[in-house]
C-alpha cells in the first residue's frame, strides 16, 4: 500500500510517501519520496525541493496559487529524475495532518464532505492551519480524484482527557462555547509514547510516561496507559511552556493592562506569538542554538531567556508527573528535544529525588537514544518524532 502523506501549512507544505506494502512496521522506514514547498522568499513565486530514486532536485517556479505548487510537486513523484511511480494511480491513500479537529474527531476518519465541513467550521478555533490543511485536501482531490484521504487530528490524541484537565475554571458558559483545554503536537506525542514503550520493551498499557515535543513550539503531554490524561498547550498552540517566539502561559491580567494601554487583539496576538518566548527575551532570535551560543558568549538576555525555559520547563514537567501519579519514562523530542544535552541535563537535574539519573557523557545521535544512566530508576528517551511515519500509520489502520 503506497500513502502519500501532506502536511499543508500557510507558507509551506511538506509531503512524503510511503509504501506499507510490508504492513505498518514499530520504527520508521526512509520514505520513497519526499518533497516541499516554500513560498516564503520570493512573491508569487515558490521553491519546490524533491528527493527520490536516489536524486534530488530544487526549483524556483513563477506559482502563486497553492493548488498549482501541489500539483507542481506531486508531479515529481511520476517525471523527472526523483520519479518513484509510473503513474499517479499508484497511490492508494493520501494522509493529512489536521490541526483542530475539535470535540467531533478524537480518532483519524477518512475524509468525506461533512469532515471538510467540520474542519471548515473549525478555523477560528485555528485560523493560521485549518484552512491550509483544507486547502491541501481539495487540491489532491483535484489532481489525484477519488483516491481515499485521512484527515489525522493534531488535536486528537487529547480528545480523551479527563473533563476536570480540559476545563478552564472560567464561567459555565465556556463550557456550552467549547472553550476548553484541547491540547497540539498529539501526532508526535502518540508516536513517542508508544516508541517508548516500544525501546523500554513494556506495553504501554502498563506505563507513565511524561513526552516533552520542544521545538519552535514546545508541549508536554502526561500519557498514561497510552492515553493522553494532562498537556500544556490549550484552547490555542500559545497556552504552556515557554517557547521559541510564543509566551506560553501569561498571567491574563497582563493582557488587560496592555489592552487599556491601547493594545489591540490584533498587537497582543503579535506580540504573544510572534515576539515573545526565546526571542523576545533574549532579543537574539527564536531558536535555542543561536541563543545558547549568544549566552556563552555573556549574553545577559540570553542568559535570562534560557534560564527562563528552563524554569518554566521544569515547573510544568512537575505538574505532568502530579497528573501521571508517578514515572517511568520521560521523552525528549523535535527540535531543541532531539538536539540540546545541555537542555536533557538542565530539565532532568530536579527530579534525581524520583531516582530519574542521566548519563554523565551525553551526546546528540542519529539513532533514538536512551539517555538516562544504568542505575535510573526512570528511563530517558530521546526520540526522533516521525509524524508522517505516524500519520501514514494511521491511514492503514483505519483503511
Amino acid at each position: 500500500m503506497k500513502i502519500l502523506v501532506l502536511n499543508a501549512g500557510s507558507s509551506s507544505h511538506k509531503s512524503c510517501l510511503f509504501d506499507l506494502s510490508q504492513g505498518a512496521e514499530s520504527a520508521a522506514p526512509q520514505p520513497l519520496w519526499r518533497a516541499a514547498l516554500d513560498w516564503t522568499h520570493q512573491q508569487d513565486k515558490v521553491e519546490l525541493s524533491a528527493s527520490g530514486a536516489g536524486e534530488s532536485i530544487q526549483q524556483v517556479l513563477p506559482v502563486a496559487d497553492k493548488a498549482a505548487g501541489l500539483e507542481a510537486m506531486v508531479k515529481t513523484l511520476v517525471d523527472g529524475p526523483t520519479q518513484v511511480l509510473e503513474s499517479l494511480s499508484a497511490i492508494d491513500a493520501v494522509g493529512h495532518r489536521v490541526v483542530h479537529g475539535g470535540r467531533e474527531y478524537i480518532d483519524s476518519v477518512r475524509i468525506d464532505d461533512q469532515v471538510k465541513a467540520a474542519i471548515q467550521r473549525l478555523i477560528p478555533l485555528a485560523p493560521a492551519h485549518n484552512p491550509a490543511n483544507l486547502q491541501g485536501i481539495e487540491a489532491l482531490e483535484g489532481i489525484l480524484g477519488n483516491v481515499p484521504q485521512v484527515a489525522v487530528f493534531d488535536t486528537a490524541f487529547h480528545a480523551r482527557m479527563p473533563e476536570a484537565a480540559a476545563t478552564y475554571p472560567g464561567p459555565y458558559a465556556w463550557v456550552e462555547q467549547g472553550i476548553r483545554r484541547y491540547g497540539f503536537h498529539g501526532i508526535s506525542h502518540q508516536y513517542v509514547a508508544q516508541r517508548a514503550a516500544d525501546m523500554v520493551g513494556r506495553n504501554i498499557a502498563d506505563l507513565k510516561i511524561l513526552t516533552c515535543h520542544l521545538g519552535n513550539g514546545c508541549s508536554l503531554a502526561a500519557v498514561k496507559g497510552g492515553i493522553s490524561i494532562d498537556t500544556t498547550m490549550g484552547f490555542t498552540p500559545l497556552d504552556g511552556l515557554m517557547m521559541g517566539s510564543r509566551s506560553g502561559s501569561v498571567d491574563p491580567g497582563i493582557l488587560i493592562y496592555l489592552m487599556r494601554q491601547g493594545y489591540s487583539a490584533d498587537q497582543l496576538d503579535q506580540l504573544l506569538n510572534k515576539e515573545s518566548g526565546l526571542k523576545g527575551l533574549s532579543g537574539q532570535s527564536n531558536d535555542m542554538r543561536s541563543v545558547t551560543e549568544a549566552m556563552e558568549q555573556g549574553n545577559a538576555q540570553a542568559q535570562l531567556a534560557f534560564d527562563t525555559f528552563i524554569h518554566r520547563l521544569r515547573r510544568d514537567m512537575g505538574g505532568m508527573i502530579a497528573s501521571l501519579g508517578g514515572l517511568d519514562v520521560v521523552v525528549f523530542t523535535a527540535g531543541i528535544g532531539e538536539n540540546s544535552p545541555m537542555v536533557w541535563q538542565q530539565a532532568c537535574a530536579p527530579f534525581e529525588f524520583l531516582g530519574l539519573r542521566l548519563k554523565e557523557d551525553l551526546s546528540r545521535a542519529k539513532e533514538d537514544q536512551d539517555i538516562a544512566n544504568q542505575d535510573s530508576r526512570v528511563r530517558s528517551l530521546v526520540i526522533h518524532t516521525q509524524e508522517e511515519w505516524a500519520i501514514a500509520q494511521a491511514c492503514l489502520s483505519l483503511l
